[in-house]
């Protein structure tokens, strides 16, 4: 019985080496070497990622909605209540990049195996259930008052599904939802609105104006003059020092409540080029020059400008801050590098995020699975990850030659081959042993 113990526990070593260390190291040297990480191509391992998170994202988004999960979150709850929307969002988005890449290189599209993972995706956006708590803050005006960051979901959501399926089946929420933000935006007086009552994050107000333009291809609707009276909300008295939109202000006024963070500033710079473009490369310099930051080490978007001493930090919009360097900083910073072109800063940040990533035999990303909310949205790091990869530059972009790899990514692979080696090795000595 001893033997048989010792047996079991040395394949257990050896398959744990195995599968969570060197068959990981083995994938990231692979997509080390994939032209997508340093050029506008979509690299061969998003398909791979889609391919495994569509089945896993579908089932677990059908069987959200129908627990009625969204119904019973408090507003307290942040990642709870938001992430489930934003990450079926992300993975709408990323899929709308394959189906094009795939029309592209004129192979089978990805649609003809996430049917129904699109359809659950954008059933979880649109469904009342998950407006929970948006219906808490603002009551029964909840889609026609204010609440920015849930309208703009919407907006993309329902884009998204018609622009992926052809289906009309939220067409009309669609265009009243476009309609009827782009007034109030229109009508505001700083050119900005509140997502919570009391609360105004200027990055979701380019994220609904860039929702508005894009519903225009499925509605046949024309917000061009619209876009351009908009820049007004991200110009001038509502931006402070480094020209760049605060992280929350007064939606009134436009007065900044605080300077800018890295983990807006990324979102805002993946929406900007396909808005005003004429703007886009005097907002990426200071972007650059306040938040870039690479050494001997790694690479990545800070938090925080330079010169702060929030060297280390976390909350559940930054994630963890290390050495001043963001997690959600430089995940979406590597969604605005690659949109535009910048491919200098867009390589390291690729080359960190997949290293970082732990990727699994089996597609699993763990290490974004463990940083999602594993209650209610244990998808939203994986399909965060996918949408990042998918950017491609926007049109107008001159693409920057690929930047060098950082020492801490040769160090991971490093850890990964080496453990796993290791590992391994000792769980077969262990097995001849016995």
């Amino acid at each position: 019985m001893l033997t048989f113990i010792r047996r079991f526990l040395g394949l257990l070593v050896l398959l744990f080496g195995l599968w969570f260390l060197a068959l990981p190291g083995i994938r990231v040297a692979w997509t080390l070497g994939d032209p997508g990480i340093r050029d506008g191509s979509i690299p061969a391992v998003s398909w791979k990622l889609h391919r495994s998170l569509t089945p896993r994202y579908g089932a677990w988004a059908a069987a959200w909605l129908k627990s009625n999960r969204g119904e019973q979150l408090s507003t307290d709850d942040i990642a709870g209540t938001e992430w489930p929307l934003f990450g079926s969002c992300f993975y709408l988005w990323a899929t709308e990049a394959l189906v094009a890449d795939a029309a592209a290189k004129k192979i089978d599209s990805p649609m003809l195996y996430s049917r129904e993972a699109v359809d659950a995706a954008a059933d979880l956006v649109m469904d009342p259930r998950s407006a929970g708590w948006v219906r808490q803050h603002w009551g029964a005006e909840y889609l026609t008052k204010q609440n920015a960051f849930y309208r703009m979901l919407l907006i993309f959501a329902a884009t998204s599904h018609q622009q992926l399926t052809g289906s009309d089946k939220h067409l009309a929420i669609l265009r009243a939802q476009v309609e009827s933000l782009a007034a109030e935006i229109d009508a505001s007086p700083a050119g900005l609105l509140e997502d919570y009552p009391g609360q105004c994050y200027p990055t979701d107000i380019v994220a609904a104006i860039l929702a508005i333009q894009r519903a225009d291809a499925v509605l046949g609707t024309d917000h061009r003059a619209f876009v351009e009276r908009a820049l007004r909300g991200f110009t001038g008295k509502n931006v402070m020092d480094l020209s760049l939109p605060p992280y929350s202000a007064d939606a009134l006024s436009g007065r900044p409540h605080d300077r800018s963070r890295g983990c807006g500033n990324a979102y805002f710079m993946m929406h900007v080029p396909y808005l005003w473009p004429q703007q886009t490369e005097k907002w990426y310099a200071s972007y650059e020059e306040n938040f870039w930051q690479q050494d001997w080490l790694l690479a990545g978007f800070r938090e925080f400008p330079k010169g702060w001493s929030d060297d280390f930090y976390f909350d559940v919009d930054s994630g963890p801050v290390v050495r001043g360097v963001g997690v959600a900083a430089s995940a979406f910073g590597l969604a605005a590098a690659r949109v535009n072109g910048r491919f200098d800063q867009a390589t390291p940040q690729a080359a960190m995020v997949i290293a970082a990533s732990w990727p699994l035999p089996d597609g699993t990303l763990l290490m974004p699975r463990l940083l999602s909310n594993a209650t209610d949205a244990p998808y939203l790091g994986e399909a965060a990850t996918l949408y990042c990869l998918t950017r491609t530059p926007a049109t107008h972009t001159a693409s920057q030659a690929p930047g060098s790899i950082p020492l801490v990514v040769w160090l991971a692979l490093a850890l990964y081959l080496g453990m796993g080696s290791l590992t391994m090795l000792c769980g077969w000595r262990w097995l001849r042993r016995t």
